[in-house]
């Protein structure tokens, strides 16, 4: 890519502008704004031609080769932005900055002055075309100060601002919670253990910045003048790093919005121990937010989520992702839920007034950094007005003449004291605004007199147009004489090439402007005069609406931390409502939540396979009780693959972070000890791109459960010690079911086909057998899905294998060799087995569908000769008894 220095002394004016301004932004896709049209040049329109699929042109050349060229169209440009932004580019928008008259002044040969005026990033998003509405879109910061790390993340469109310490281990986790769209990074950390190992994940969304960006002192500096303190000491006690990191998101954020700086506000300071720790193997395996194949379909989140509004939305996606460890905020949120649940008419009107509620959050958000419009001003309208009738609604429960911090109390007050604001913006705004600013017509009739003088002005003037147009047919004796407008010549008399060579241009006063194959065009000077009067009064109206806008603006911005903190309470009425109706609909309970190790469960259902079922075939669940006491916190589970462990592993630790969420249970009655850490090592896969076998990847899940693990913390695990040999993997799980017990002392779900881990119940005090139920009926293996005190005597592989559908005869073999297997030593059994040769035995022939066949006895034949409609009684009972001699014989 050619930069400024490369700039040849015959380079054209425009050309040594657009290489000034993409020196200064080497790493962005520059979007030069040219007419109509955004181009890109050089290597920027070969990236951008390949990931939006349009045509790559050339034009002209620079030192000696072709300019390579492609552009979008302005007015869909955001269709574009919005797919390379998806793809990780960051482009720069460069816009004209001049009028071009100004530029005419200069020389005929001056270029129009343009400049980048904003950069636009994964994680600096704030329109909704650009923006999932029901997720947060974080701009997240990890930076280090003396010794310390510190993670700050900012949702730009909606001001969501926060920050947390973090150890090294946190890091990964921490991360995996918020899933950021973008990660600033100190380059001096990429580098580094074992942080380079926790950042390889994020790697498409990292931003390397130089180190400097993350000096304390001054982002100290930076965050005082944006909040207009003394001291940061009123906001919390935050550490260097914590400094650093929010310093580093302002900086970055006036760096790519050209120096606005959006109405924020101050971080606020999250507990590295405040949200229930869920690293990201578990966060991938419980399938919290994303099912497997990362898409939002068949994940906890989905399955539950009954909000109604974006913010909802987003505010129960971010509780999910970090379930509470306060028990007195988790209880708070309860409350609030089941207030909505024992009232069913008041949650009716809640839900019924927050389907009409727009996302007052992300429009506050887009006018405070100027690419707001009047529909963003309507909605802030809208919203806050059905604010305050929900205030309104809900200031008659008793539990809203509690003292704050009483949920609903504070929300009562947070929606109120709106009325003046509603009452300006009502005033001013037309009922249906348009989406842009530069479309005018959004400014109430009657709002500004001197405003509904010049529109006057100007649709009279319209008016007069039609008349002229009247008048010059009449003049002419032309009935299909139009007078049109467009951008290139104005407004200007049309008539078709048949009349035009028959006018009187002279008496009529016409004078030609335009010949084309079947029109000409003319103008007079009445025609122009009045033009120019629709111009100046059309310029004059909208520069009255722009000003009208700008005042707007100012209005709510004045008012933004109020307005901010009605956004969030109604987010919050949202999910409690919601959450209450999903209670109501599924037979959801309050959990009972406690300070010490209890975790004990009647009936619990899989929220996520309970929902699959009812819209499969109607099936229900069968519920399963889990209790991890004092002296049962470890279970040995055992059973038959398919006969539902690992369903009821899930089930458990999804319970445990729906209740610290603030939701209600799917179970009969749930009471849960505060859980700190969840762990869970349910599934793996081969991890390629680092070189890890599926083993590898099971072994190091495990050593992070175990080195980490708390008396605390809830473990599920599945299968350790399956993806090697025998005896290694028995070994392994062994020993981990030893630690597990003897040191972390945590509960802990242990499911295995290990056998023979059921002896240590003699020596492990705190571990219970249980067993999955299965049911042996005619020959036939039926799970119960029930779990039940008690080992498993048998895996049932072999039937498993045969319900996968492998070959009958493949599962004939594999009976053989089972039952030789366990009859005998197995090293000669083994032995014996191989000197079978089963591959050259004698073995039943397999037909062309793959499934072996015996040879029909004659009772098969002749029965398969009988057609039973051609019988009479008589006949049908003389073959019935002929059957039964030839079974006989």
């Amino acid at each position: 890519m050619p930069d400024s220095s490369a700039i040849p002394a015959d380079a054209t004016p425009m050309m040594r502008q657009y290489l000034t301004i993409k020196a200064a932004h080497p790493d962005h896709l520059v979007f030069y704004r040219m007419g109509d049209f955004y181009e890109l040049f050089f290597d920027d329109a070969v990236k951008a031609s390949a990931a939006l699929d349009i045509a790559l042109t050339k034009r002209g050349q620079h030192l000696g080769e072709d300019i390579k060229m492609c552009g979008v169209p302005v007015h869909s440009h955001e269709a574009y932005l919005s797919r390379l932004i998806r793809q990780s580019f960051k482009v720069a928008v460069c816009e004209q900055v001049e009028d071009p008259a100004e530029a005419k002044k200069r020389g005929a040969k001056s270029v129009v002055e343009r400049a980048v005026v904003r950069v636009i990033t994964p994680g600096t998003l704030t329109e909704d075309s650009l923006l999932d509405a029901r997720s947060h879109n974080y701009l997240a910061a990890l930076s280090e100060a003396q010794g310390e790390l510190a993670l700050a993340w900012l949702d730009l469109s909606t001001a969501d601002f926060a920050t947390q310490p973090l150890l090294p281990g946190q890091v990964a986790a921490a991360l995996a919670r918020l899933a950021p769209g973008e990660l600033l990074v100190p380059d001096r950390l990429l580098a580094r253990e074992p942080l380079k190992t926790a950042l390889e994940e994020w790697n498409a969304v990292l931003t390397p910045l130089p180190s400097a960006r993350f000096d304390s002192d001054n982002a100290r500096k930076r965050l005082q003048a944006a909040f207009n303190v003394a001291v940061l000491d009123s906001f919390g006690a935050f550490s260097r790093a914590e400094v650093a990191a929010c310093g580093a998101l302002l900086d970055y954020v006036e760096l790519t919005q050209a120096g606005k700086r959006p109405a924020l506000v101050p971080p606020r300071r999250e507990r590295a121990d405040g949200t229930m720790e869920i690293d990201p193997a578990t966060r991938r395996n419980l399938e919290l937010v994303k099912s497997l194949d990362g898409r939002r379909d068949g994940s906890l989140l989905a399955t539950i989520d009954r909000t109604l509004t974006g913010p909802g939305a987003r505010l129960l996606a971010e509780r999910i992702a970090a379930p509470l460890t306060d028990r007195a905020e988790i209880e708070r949120r309860l409350d609030l839920v089941q207030l909505f649940v024992e009232r069913p008419a008041v949650r009716e009107r809640v839900r019924e007034a927050l389907r009409r509620m727009p996302d007052i959050e992300r429009a506050l958000q887009r006018l405070s950094v100027g690419r707001g419009g009047p529909r963003d001003l309507a909605a802030l309208r809208d919203g806050l007005d059905l604010g305050e009738t929900l205030a309104e609604t809900l200031r008659g429960e008793p539990e809203a003449l509690l003292p704050p911090p009483a949920p609903l109390a504070e929300i009562v007050l947070c929606c109120t004291g709106h009325r003046d604001t509603v009452a300006a913006l009502a005033e001013a705004l037309a009922d249906e605004p348009p989406l842009l600013v530069r479309d005018g017509g959004f400014v109430r009739q009657g709002y500004r007199p001197e405003l509904d003088e010049q529109r006057t002005l100007r649709d009279d003037s319209r008016k007069t147009v039609a008349g002229l147009e009247a008048k010059y047919r009449a003049a002419s004796g032309v009935p299909s004489l139009k007078i049109r407008h467009n951008n290139m010549i104005g407004y200007h008399i049309e008539v078709t090439a048949v009349h035009a060579d028959k006018l009187d241009l002279a008496a009529l006063g016409f004078t030609r402007r335009q010949s084309m194959s079947n029109a000409t065009r003319f103008s007079t000077a009445e025609l122009a005069d009045l033009e120019t009067r629709i111009g100046r009064a059309a310029d004059q109206a909208l520069a009255l609406e722009l000003a009208v806008f700008e005042e707007l603006v100012a209005t709510v911005t004045a008012v933004s931390p109020a307005i901010a903190a009605a956004a969030r309470s109604l987010a919050a009425l949202d999910v409690a409502s919601a959450l209450a109706e999903l209670a109501a609909s599924c037979n959801h309970v309050r959990p009972t939540l406690t300070d010490d190790a209890a975790f004990t469960i009647e009936g619990g259902r899989h929220p996520v396979v309970e929902a699959a079922l009812a819209r499969q075939n109607g099936a229900g669940f069968v519920p399963n009780d889990c209790e991890l006491g004092t002296d049962r916190r470890l279970w040995l589970l055992t059973g038959p693959n398919m006969a539902g462990k690992s369903t009821f592993l899930r089930q458990n630790a999804l319970i445990a972070v729906m209740a610290q969420a603030g939701a209600f249970v799917p179970a009969r009655a749930a009471t849960i000890g505060i859980v700190d850490r969840l762990f869970s090592r349910v599934g793996a896969a081969d991890d390629l791109a680092r070189g890890r076998s599926t083993f590898m990847v099971e072994m190091v899940e495990t050593a992070a459960i175990l080195n980490q693990a708390t008396a605390r913390s809830l473990v599920i695990l599945d299968e350790i010690g399956r993806g090697t040999a025998t005896f290694d993997g028995l070994s392994i799980a062994w020993a981990t079911l030893e630690h597990l017990h003897d040191v972390n002392k945590c509960r802990a779900l242990f499911a295995t086909h290990f056998h023979e881990l059921g002896a240590l119940k003699e020596r492990l005090s705190a571990l219970a057998p249980y067993t999955m139920r299965v049911k042996e009926w005619q020959n036939e293996v039926v799970f119960l899905h029930e779990v039940a005190p008690g080992a498993a005597d048998r895996s049932y592989g072999i039937h498993v294998a045969q319900l996968a559908g492998l070959p009958a005869a493949v599962v004939s073999r594999a009976e053989e060799v089972l039952a030789v297997l366990e009859k005998g030593e197995q090293s000669g059994a083994v032995t014996r087995l191989a000197d079978d040769l089963p591959l050259f035995a004698a073995a039943p022939a397999r037909p062309a569908s793959g499934t072996a066949k015996t040879k029909e006895s004659e009772v098969e034949k002749a029965l398969a000769e009988i057609n039973p409609d051609e019988l009479t009684p008589r006949e049908a009972l003389e073959a019935l008894y002929g059957l039964r001699a030839r079974l006989e014989r």
